[in-house]
């Protein structure tokens, strides 16, 4: 019994010594130095001057985000890797573990995933991703509408324009690509919309109605739905947050009500 009260012990001060603030903010620190450096070795000039320190720096950083996850493993135990954000830490940490050499020397380029730590250890940034991540089912149910009216008007536009415009409409992948660019709004009219309105004068109406439909109204609905998932996720958290003071509360209530009581039973012994 007294072994495994000390086996929890010594992990809880392992886990409050990452944990802490000032551990916390050093780690933030060293991700942005290492992006930082990342960065540097794509300037060979550089590189030719200060690669090696710049190597030795960037394996000095590698080898604490190293110790911080084996500490945080020692910790944790199994419980660790259920954790997404803490599974995220040790895959973007252990890619730098794997020998980028042959087929996969890309695995070297992936070295800057490493920078995507930052939302794990920024909350505001970790909030954002948790409400764009819980909003995939809604945004899933947006993309199937768009699918639907890219492929109605990717139809329509190759039985319109397909003859005069092959190069554009020659097919439904082209339409569809075509389209893609209009939904952009890169090009369109000069480079699209007037060229057929020569040929088919109300063309207009088509490219109109598909930007409004397509560019407008689709792209709020992405909108409010990211929008709508983040504000449920800190309504849930302020939710938790003021129950969490509640019981706290509730706490010091019923100490306080034990301590009355305490200080009764000693003044009726007393007497």
């Amino acid at each position: 019994m007294q072994s495994t009260s000390t086996a929890t012990s010594w992990r809880d001060r392992i886990e409050q010594f990452i944990m802490h603030h000032g551990v916390q903010h050093f780690l933030v620190f060293l991700i942005v130095v290492n992006a930082a450096i990342l960065g540097v070795e794509t300037n060979h000039s550089i590189m030719a001057s200060w690669g090696e320190e710049l190597f030795m720096l960037d394996h000095v950083i590698l080898g604490i985000f190293i110790a911080e996850i084996v500490l945080l493993i020692a910790a944790r135990g199994f419980s660790f890797f259920k954790d997404p954000w803490s599974l995220f830490d040790f895959l973007v940490v252990g890619i730098a573990l794997v020998p980028a050499s042959g087929s996969l020397s890309v695995l070297r380029a992936l070295r800057v995933l490493r920078v995507l730590r930052l939302i794990n250890k920024v909350e505001s940034m970790r909030k954002v991703v948790g409400g764009l991540l819980s909003s995939l089912p809604g945004l899933g149910s947006v993309f199937g509408l768009i699918m639907i009216i890219f492929y109605v008007a990717s139809v329509i536009a190759t039985n319109l324009f397909h003859k005069d415009f092959p190069d554009w409409f020659g097919d439904l992948s082209m339409s569809a690509f075509t389209l893609f660019q209009v939904m952009t709004l890169e090009s369109w009219a000069d480079g699209i919309a007037r060229p057929i309105m020569e040929v088919f004068p109300y063309a207009w109406i088509f490219f109109i109605l598909f930007i409004l439909i397509a560019t407008f109204i689709i792209f709020n609905l992405f909108i409010a739905v990211i929008v709508d998932s983040i504000t449920a996720d800190h309504e849930k958290d302020h939710r938790d947050h003021h129950h969490q003071l509640t019981v706290q509360e509730e706490l010091q209530q019923l100490r306080r009500e034990m301590a009355e009581l305490r200080q009764l039973l000693i003044e009726k012994h007393t007497r």
